[in-house]
C-alpha cells in the first residue's frame, strides 16, 4: 500500500511540476509584478512597522512609501534624461569615430583572416532611425502595464491583503510555530539581500561613472546607470558590464595603456563590490552554490526573460529555505547551498 501511494505521489508529482512551470510561463504578466511588488514590498516594510508603533494611521504609511517609491522613479527618470541629454550632445562627434574605428577593424580582420563583410552603409547610424526605434512603443506600453500592476500589488502586501504568512500556514507549513519561524527568516533574509543588492549596485554604478569621467569616456551617466542595472542580474551582469564598456572605450581610447588600464579600473570596481564586499554584507545565509547560480539563472532566465534573471536568485534563496524546514527536502537545500552539515 505504501509502494502503491509513493508510486501514485511520483506520478503527480511529474504531471503537476510541468503545469506549474507551463503557467508560470503563459501567466507571467501577472506574476513578475507580483513578485516585483513582493521585493518592493519587504524593502519598505521596516518602514510600515517603525510607522505603525508610532501611531501613524496604514493608510498614511501606505502613502508616504508609495511618495517614496515616486521619488525615486522621477529621480531614475531625470537620470535617463539627463544621460540622454548626453548622448545625443555628443552622437556627432561618437559615431563618426565609431565607424572609422569599425572600418578599420574591418580592414584588419579581411587583411589577416580574409573575413568578408558586406557593404551595407553607416549601420551604427542607422541604429538612431526613427524606424528602427518604431518597435520600442510596444515595449514601453508593457513597461508601463507591468509597473503599474506593480504598484497596484505594492499597495495589497503592504496594506495586508495579500498575507503571505497565512497562505503559507495553511499550505506548505502545518505546524503555526514552524510557519511563524520560516516567515520570519524569509522575510528577514529577503530584506537583507535587496537591502545589500541594491547598495552594492548603487556603488557599483556610482565607480563605473566616476572611472568613465576619470577616463575621459563619453556617457559617464548612462555607463553608471547601466552598470547600477545589470548589476542586479547575478555573476552575469558584471561580466556582460566590463565586456560592453570594454568595446565602448576601444573606440573611445586609443589602444594604449589608458585604455588597459581603464578595463583594468571597471574590472576592479565589479571585483571589490561584486566578488568582495558583497558576499561580506550578504553572510552565509546567502551562500548558493555556484552551478545552482547558474542553473537557476538559465531557468528563470528561459521562463521570464530579463524579469527572471533578476529575480531568479531571490527566488531561490526562499525556495532553499522553504526546503531546508523539511526533513525530506533538506538534501536538496544543502546540494543549492553546496553545504554538507545539512546532510548530516
Amino acid at each position: 500500500m505504501l509502494e502503491k501511494r509513493r508510486t501514485t505521489n511520483i506520478l503527480l508529482l511529474i504531471i503537476v511540476v510541468p503545469l506549474v512551470f507551463y503557467l508560470l510561463k503563459i501567466l507571467s504578466f501577472i506574476f513578475i509584478p507580483l513578485i516585483f511588488s513582493m521585493f518592493i514590498a519587504l524593502l519598505f516594510l521596516p518602514l510600515m512597522r517603525w510607522l505603525g508603533r508610532r501611531k501613524v494611521p496604514k493608510l498614511v504609511s501606505i502613502i508616504i512609501v508609495l511618495l517614496l517609491v515616486a521619488v525615486g522613479l522621477k529621480l531614475g527618470v531625470e537620470l535617463v534624461k539627463l544621460s540622454s541629454k548626453e548622448i545625443l550632445a555628443t552622437k556627432s562627434e561618437f559615431l563618426p569615430k565609431a565607424e572609422e574605428k569599425i572600418a578599420d577593424l574591418k580592414l584588419y580582420l579581411t587583411d589577416s583572416f580574409g573575413m568578408e563583410f558586406e557593404e551595407n552603409g553607416n549601420f551604427i547610424g542607422q541604429l538612431f532611425e526613427k524606424e528602427n526605434i518604431g518597435s520600442t512603443i510596444g515595449f514601453l506600453n508593457r513597461f508601463l502595464t507591468t509597473l503599474l500592476m506593480t504598484i497596484f500589488f505594492v499597495v495589497l502586501w503592504l496594506a495586508e491583503s495579500i498575507n503571505v504568512h497565512k497562505l503559507m500556514n495553511s499550505t506548505l507549513l502545518k505546524q503555526r510555530f514552524t510557519s511563524v519561524k520560516t516567515f520570519m527568516k524569509i522575510e528577514k533574509d529577503l530584506i537583507k539581500f535587496i537591502k545589500v543588492k541594491v547598495l552594492v549596485s548603487a556603488l557599483t554604478g556610482l565607480f563605473t561613472g566616476l572611472m568613465c569621467v576619470f577616463f575621459d569616456v563619453s556617457f559617464p551617466i548612462f555607463w553608471g546607470l547601466f552598470a547600477f542595472a545589470i548589476n542586479f542580474v547575478q555573476m552575469v551582469g558584471s561580466f556582460i558590464s566590463v565586456i560592453l564598456l570594454s568595446i565602448f572605450a576601444f573606440v573611445e581610447l586609443d589602444p594604449t595603456s589608458t585604455l588597459v588600464f581603464f578595463v583594468l579600473s571597471i574590472t576592479l570596481v565589479q571585483v571589490t563590490f561584486g566578488a568582495i564586499l558583497e558576499p561580506i554584507f550578504m553572510g552565509k545565509s546567502f551562500s548558493i552554490n555556484i552551478i545552482a547560480v547558474l542553473v537557476m539563472l538559465m531557468f528563470w532566465g528561459f521562463l521570464w526573460g530579463i524579469p527572471g534573471l533578476i529575480m531568479a536568485i531571490p527566488i531561490t534563496v526562499f525556495v532553499k529555505i522553504i526546503l531546508d524546514q523539511f526533513p525530506s527536502t533538506k538534501v536538496i537545500a544543502s546540494l543549492l547551498s553546496g553545504s554538507e552539515t545539512s546532510l548530516e
